[in-house]
């Protein structure tokens, strides 16, 4: 009887626990960890003159169960790691197949039981790179906020403006595994071959 309790202790423990696997490389080049609802992600080598976040970032993200015609989350939201000088980023992608981001009118991303955060496309909100439906938190104050909301909670629902028949999006994306992946891209930020 009290083994059978202590079994069941230790199964419930070990459930609770975050899941997490130990970081690998992976064939395209780059080290890779899965924390819970996120994928983090190093490539080996940091190419300061990239035109794109590739060359010098790592990045961690969480999708949609939807998913569009290539096989991909139709709605991704991503942070980014700069490698260069550490900052972090914050960009949301839309390539559902509802249609296009309708610009005129705004993005929002709700936390339960709290006020919406409404993003712009022309004044909060930039495409970077070669993107161009890839959207960054310009502002650095209010990206700091968002990554303090998206840390203490387990998930958001984000309400994508589209131009096809549907007016708005409903999107769930999950929080649980954020902070272990930003933890991955701070350690694995500098082990290349040419730091």
């Amino acid at each position: 009887m009290i083994a059978r309790f202590g079994t069941a202790l230790v199964l419930l423990v070990a459930s609770a626990l975050p899941s997490a696997a130990a970081p690998f490389h992976h064939p395209f080049g780059e080290w890779r960890e899965y924390n819970r609802d996120w994928l983090a992600a190093c490539p080996d080598a940091i190419d300061e003159d990239a035109a794109d976040y590739y060359g010098i970032s790592c990045f961690a993200s969480t999708g949609s169960k939807e998913l569009n015609t290539a096989g991909l989350p139709a709605y991704k939201l991503t942070v980014f790691r700069n490698r260069l000088n550490g900052d972090l980023d914050i960009a949301v992608t839309i390539a559902g197949e509802d249609g296009d981001a309708d610009p005129t009118r705004p993005l929002v991303l709700t936390f339960g039981g709290e006020a919406p955060m409404r993003f712009d496309f022309a004044a909060d909100l930039e495409t970077r790179y070669n993107t161009v439906n890839q959207y960054y938190v310009l502002d650095p104050a209010r990206k700091e906020a968002l990554l303090a909301r998206m840390k203490e909670r387990t998930a958001l629902t984000m309400t994508v403006p589209v131009t096809g028949a549907a007016t708005t999006k409903q999107v769930w994306l999950s929080m649980r595994g954020l902070s272990a992946s930003i933890d991955f891209m701070t350690t694995y930020a500098r082990k290349v071959a040419q730091y």
